[in-house]
């Protein structure tokens, strides 16, 4: 028997029908080993030497690897193909006793026949300048979470969290928000003039000045421009006119599929997550079974291999013919921060089109398979051409300037529908230097300048990746925890820091400049590439930040007298307790605000505000202590579950913890309530997908 070890039981269907019957798939539904929970676990007087432990729930499941492996004629590490993976790869090994050199380590890019039969006949060692990123990014985010977070809760109130990536994160919306607040409108003007050759009119806006660029503040300066561009004559200075080139978009990577499952396909990060996970482990198609459509889906880099353009260029050429596959294959620029272990996303056989799995697979991975698809075969596909034309024309010193394109050959946007500035082409006639044309009339327009914009999810993720904050496997994970926090909130699909969100981001501010600037949190990410690269050691690193850090936790602490103040009176409500008949009042607690009856500790009676009239009345049995869960609502009405036997257990979730074990995978099973009431019941393991009505 030949064992192999993935980590998410929901690729195990897919690898062993690739591998056949002399091969055993064990998934270890992630990590089996790391930093305990209860500990710090990091000796900063030892050069920051970790302690790792097995995580108690894995204990059985350890105890069961380890009786296989025993038996096993070869093993295979085949966890995911980036830091992570690796790290559960090295845990693995170590609890296995193997060799430091046994070439046991395997990965799939992408989880098809070919790729998979040749990773495991090509086992190679470890790599341990990967493992070292991982126990670098572990240690960061382990000093700053378990210092912090204790200093914040003490300093605001209840129990608060800070992170290394998160943190700055929240920055970023917390400093938006100050920018739209404190915007002040700046009035300008535009000047358009109507022009006619003929019976031919078209468009022209006032750009310049005696070739400067002009910018009109006020109605004083345009009744002064109008004064002389009203009776001037208006003659052509130049015209040109010349083929232009779109290129097509790059295939997708991490945080472009994200914005656009978002912006596009209206997803929810979380929805997203699990849906392009299973598309990378393998979905259900109806007659052929559990199969794998897309290469890894956290990756940086656009780079792709030279079998996948081949592919796409016949299936380019019989689809669409020679004109639309360019002679030689498109190349696309990656960041230079991108790590390139992966290609870009993209389709692992191109005969699973869209067309071909319409109502073979779950529609809502059918759509986000779609996105990647058609953006996949477009970026291998020739450049979109067009005629473009640009007039200048001079009025006493005043330029205006008309503009327009028309598509000569589509190329990629055949398959690739973009935004274009100017739908209906060229409207203006043909005109040649020096030649007058006639005035028809002059518009004006007032207008001001607009403040910006919140970020949505997209726009976020967006952001993080341009100021290099964390890495593609952490984007959707951070902004998640944020919304857990209640550090953000949502409204109309925009992000608004919460009342409490801007409170810690203001105290870290102060405090923890390091933490909170953009910079060095970007270039912390920068030196652990350098850790991956083999060219430092993380402890350095470490090392680096933390002397600095632990100088800033000192100051902050002895600073306590001048913290946030943890509590402010009451607030009174107009409502009677209906336990003792005294009046309740407003309290803060970990979930938002509640009604509190004022004669506390006498009476305990507590109510949520603003609850549904139709509550949710299951229950569910809490996975932490056992006790009783039950529903519960946010100060916004929004439904939650928790444990009855708070304070003594924190547990929280959005979804109801059920007894019962998934019949897939034997993870925790819970029951989703959507916001028209439907109830499904979902498996807790991301790599699992089964689900229930």
């Amino acid at each position: 028997m030949k064992l192999v070890f993935i980590e998410g039981p929901g690729k195990r269907d897919t690898i062993s029908k690739y591998l056949g019957s002399d091969y055993v798939v064990f998934p270890t539904k992630g990590h089996v080993r790391d930093l305990p929970a209860k500990s710090f676990a990091i000796d900063l007087k030892n050069n920051y030497e970790p302690t790792y432990e097995i995580i108690p729930e894995k204990k059985a499941l350890v105890a069961d690897l380890k009786k296989r492996a025993a038996n096993a004629e070869a093993i295979y590490l085949a966890t995911d193909p980036d830091r992570e993976g690796e790290a559960i790869a090295w845990h693995l090994a170590t609890i296995l006793d193997l060799d430091k050199d046994a070439l046991v380590r395997t990965a799939f890019n992408e989880i098809s026949k070919k790729a998979v039969q040749e990773s495991i006949a090509n086992p190679k060692p470890l790599n341990y300048d990967l493992i070292n990123a991982q126990q670098g990014r572990r240690a960061l985010d382990r000093i700053v979470g378990y210092q912090l977070s204790p200093l914040l809760s003490k300093k605001i109130h209840g129990k608060l969290s800070a992170g290394r990536v998160q943190s700055v994160t929240l920055k970023l919306i917390v400093d938006r928000e100050d920018a739209i607040n404190s915007f002040v409108p700046v009035e300008y003007w535009n000047v358009t003039a109507e022009l006619s050759k003929g019976d031919n009119k078209f468009k022209s806006d006032l750009i310049q000045y005696q070739d400067k660029k002009l910018e009109i503040p006020n109605k004083e300066a345009v009744d002064k421009i109008l004064s002389v561009v009203e009776n001037a004559e208006y003659k052509v200075h130049s015209v040109k006119r010349q083929v232009t080139y779109s290129k097509p978009p790059a295939p997708y990577i991490t945080s472009s599929l994200q914005q656009d499952a978002v912006s596009k396909l209206k997803m929810t990060l979380s929805s997203y997550t699990k849906c392009a996970q299973s598309l990378y482990e393998g979905v259900m198609i109806a007659g052929e079974g559990k199969t794998a459509l897309v290469t890894y889906i956290r990756t940086d880099s656009t780079r792709v291999s030279l079998d996948a353009q081949f592919m796409a260029k016949e299936y380019i050429l019989n689809n669409f013919g020679e004109a639309y596959a360019p002679k030689k294959f498109n190349e696309f620029a990656s960041k230079e921060s991108a790590q390139d272990a992966h290609e870009a996303i993209r389709p692992i056989n191109l005969k699973y089109s869209p067309e071909y799995l319409k109502g073979k697979i779950d529609e809502q991975y059918l759509k986000l398979y779609t996105l990647i698809y058609k953006r996949f075969i477009a970026s291998q596909m020739s450049f979109a051409q067009y005629d473009s034309l640009t007039v200048d024309i001079l009025a006493d010193g005043y330029k205006f300037r008309s503009s327009g394109k028309a598509l000569i050959f589509d190329g990629y946007t055949r398959v690739y529908k973009v935004q274009e500035d100017d739908k209906n082409g060229i409207n203006i006639p043909d005109l040649v230097e020096g030649e007058v044309v006639k005035k028809e009339k002059i518009t004006t327009e007032q207008k001001f300048t607009k403040p910006p914009v919140r970020f949505t999810e997209a726009s976020l993720i967006k952001e993080m990746e341009v100021q290099g904050i964390g890495r593609p496997a952490t984007y959707a994970a951070t902004v998640m925890t944020l919304f857990n926090r209640d550090y953000i909130k949502t409204d109309k699909k925009a992000l608004v820091p919460t009342e409490l969100g801007v409170q810690v981001t203001k105290y870290l501010e102060e405090y923890f400049k390091n933490i909170m600037d953009i910079k060095f949190t970007a270039e912390m990410e920068e030196q652990l590439d350098n850790v991956e690269l083999g060219k430092v050691k993380w402890q350095d690193i470490v090392d680096v930040f933390y002397k600095d850090f632990s100088q800033q936790m000192e100051y902050a602490s002895h600073q306590m007298g001048v913290a946030v103040p943890k509590s402010a009176p009451p607030e009174p409500s107009d409502v009677k307790c209906d336990k003792c008949g005294s009046m309740m009042v407003y309290r803060d607690g970990k979930f938002g605000k509640f009604l509190a009856c004022s004669n506390f500790p006498q009476c305990k009676n507590t109510k949520n505000i603003n609850q549904p009239t139709n509550q949710v009345q299951d229950t569910g049995k809490c996975p932490k202590c056992g006790g009783v869960v039950s529903a519960k609502y946010s100060k916004r009405g929004k439904l939650f579950f928790g444990c009855d036997n708070y304070p003594k257990c924190d547990y929280i979730s959005w979804d109801l913890p059920l007894e019962d074990k998934c019949p897939m995978c034997q993870a925790n099973l819970f029951k989703k309530y959507s916001a028209k009431g439907k109830q499904t019941i979902i498996c807790n393991n991301k790599g699992c997908t089964y689900v229930k009505d």
